[in-house]
């Protein structure tokens, strides 16, 4: 009797365990790069996604995080992806718009209201068909990460008035259409690439730059600037790509594990993300910031600057998927 339970037992226990030796994974060393440092939300982040992936693949693939740009600026590593020279990234969806016109789409001004806005387009139909585009070039696109709701700051003034930005060197993303906001709103602009814009902050380069609350903090972008404008004017998200090369070498198991710890990756990294947010405003301000909020009537005239600019975008990236995008919102705000 002793021997047929313990004959059970071991029977239900490999029963137990099989399905994840039958899975189709082997030992791989995933190279993971993105532009902030450790201790910010994006390192924060890359961490739960190394956790999830080794947990699910059961130790065999282990990611290697590469942080604060060890591995070059954003367009430097999405060539890399390309190229099949590294295997992941999480980095701006604006940097990807030379590559893939779609992307454009989530660069237009003041085009979410909130979060709940963003979250349902992001990962619903639009989203996904946007993401989709990247495939042809080689590219997989994984998930959406928050960057946040983007703001002014700068060494000069408070920007309480739409002239208030005249003459203010801004570095802005080497992206058109945050090339041709800035410039409609009378911005001198400075494209320029991450890394090299606390440098170009600190000798006076640039005057100002714009990023959530977020990176300004974790980047100490406040012991270079003075003013902090809240203007929302743009919800910028991340998106965590994969070698297409890497990706079509993969398995269907192996590939699985990726897109679930990505998953688990992107909901931690929102609210992670939107609980630091209030708390780094209020850190901002001890800091020494001086911080104004836009008023909603300076921030309508910032929409009608930017008019020929939303224009451009929806013939940029198409006019269906611009008006799928506009139905869609339309539907939320209902």
């Amino acid at each position: 009797m002793k021997f047929i339970r313990r004959t059970l037992i071991a029977g239900l226990v490999l029963a137990a365990v099989a399905p994840a030796f039958a899975q189709d994974i082997k030992p791989r060393l995933i190279r993971f790069g993105y532009g902030l440092n450790e201790q910010s939300n994006q390192g924060r982040a890359v961490k739960v996604f190394q956790q999830e992936v080794e947990k699910l693949s059961g130790g065999k693939m282990k990611v290697r995080a590469f942080g604060a740009a060890s591995l070059g600026p954003d367009v430097q590593m999405q060539q890399a992806l390309i190229g099949g020279a590294q295997e992941m990234m999480v980095g701006s969806t604006a940097t990807l718009v030379g590559i893939t016109k779609e992307m454009a789409l989530w660069d237009t001004p003041f085009l979410f209201n909130n979060v709940k806005e963003a979250d349902t387009v992001l990962d619903g139909p639009v989203g996904e068909k946007v993401k989709g585009k990247l495939a042809e070039k080689g590219l997989v696109g994984l998930v959406y990460w928050e960057n946040g709701f983007r703001n002014l700051t700068n060494s000069k003034r408070s920007v309480t008035k739409l002239e208030d930005l005249n003459g203010v060197k801004l570095r802005v993303m080497q992206n058109a259409v945050f090339l041709d906001s800035f410039k409609a709103l009378g911005a001198n602009v400075v494209p320029l690439p991450f890394p090299e814009l606390f440098p170009a902050l600190e000798t006076g380069a640039v005057d100002g730059q714009e990023n959530p609350y977020n990176t300004i903090l974790s980047s100490k972008f406040y012991e270079v600037q003075k003013y902090l404008s809240v203007t929302n004017h743009v919800y910028s998200p991340w998106i965590v790509t994969v070698s297409k090369k890497f990706w079509d070498g993969l398995s269907k198991d192996e590939q699985k594990v990726l897109m679930d710890a990505a998953k688990k990756s992107r909901d931690f990294e929102r609210k992670d993300t939107r609980d630091e947010a209030a708390k780094a405003l209020a850190e901002l301000k001890q800091k020494g910031m001086v911080v104004n909020e836009l008023s909603p009537a300076e921030t309508a005239r910032m929409r009608d600057k930017l008019t020929r600019v939303n224009a451009t975008v929806a013939s940029s990236v198409g006019m269906d998927l611009w008006k799928e995008t506009q139905d869609e919102l339309a539907k939320i705000r209902k």
